[in-house]
């Protein structure tokens, strides 16, 4: 899982690289294919689904402003002050990675990259808590308490998740929670820890496109991810 790791913060960096104002979204996508595929690793999220014949058809999720995560790649072309969500899965030998980046497009409002810059450091927050003897409760209210405290929300429908030979695994882990409660962290268990957040309410909506999952209130959303091992060190980050 480290080498998937690995690899997908090397594609995301790239990705990061690339996307700016007058890059279509669809180009990011191609572009993910094709450094993953160069890298000996196969795209986590391209025909992934459930047994119903829903199958992702992109192998990168390009989130932009109000939409928080699942955002399909399309003609769209980006343009200056866009909030940019990335949100990139890796499998290799078996094994999968995931993780995700917000950028901005250009120069940002004050308040859009203080959005960034708090739904960054919640994650580094959670993260702190994903050690043995811990629960997940601890990682969701070290999240939720930060980005409250800074005026903004957490999406509540959406959560992180475990991973290993399956892209999401058990068990469920919330941007949101009471200390103490909540699955016992364990040495070897590997989590998706990713705070996805709103600059207004926190209910979100499921856009037309079926995929896209989109704030109700059409405010900037954020969203940040790592992989992370619980290990006797303490956590470590797969995907940095």
């Amino acid at each position: 899982m480290a080498r998937a790791g690995n690899i997908l913060a090397k594609v995301l960096k790239q990705l990061v690289g690339h996307a700016r104002a007058g890059v279509a979204t669809k180009e990011l996508d191609e572009l993910s294919q094709k450094l993953v595929l160069r890298y000996g690793a196969k795209p986590a999220f391209l025909g992934y689904g459930d047994d119903g014949g829903k199958k992702f058809p992109s192998s990168v999720c390009v989130s932009v402003n109000d939409e928080v995560v699942h955002g399909l790649p399309s003609e769209r072309v980006l343009k200056e002050g866009d909030v940019v969500g990335l949100d990139f899965g890796v499998l290799l030998d078996g094994f999968y990675a995931d993780g995700a980046v917000t950028v901005g497009i250009g120069k940002m409002q004050p308040q859009t990259k203080k959005l960034l810059e708090v739904t960054e450091s919640a994650l580094k927050l959670g993260i702190g808590q994903a050690r043995i003897g811990n629960r997940i409760g601890d990682i969701g209210y070290a999240v939720q308490t930060y980005v409250e405290k800074h005026g903004f929300s957490v999406i509540r429908q959406l959560v992180g998740h475990g991973i290993g030979r399956e892209l999401h695994e058990a068990p469920q882990v919330p941007n949101f929670g009471k200390p103490g409660t909540g699955e016992l962290l364990q040495e070897g268990m590997v989590i998706a820890i990713e705070p996805m957040v709103a600059m207004g309410d926190w209910h979100v909506v499921l856009s037309p496109d079926g995929w896209a999952y989109k704030t109700a209130d059409d405010s900037i959303s954020a969203h940040f991810e790592h992989t992370v091992a619980i290990t006797k060190k303490g956590p470590r980050i797969l995907t940095k």
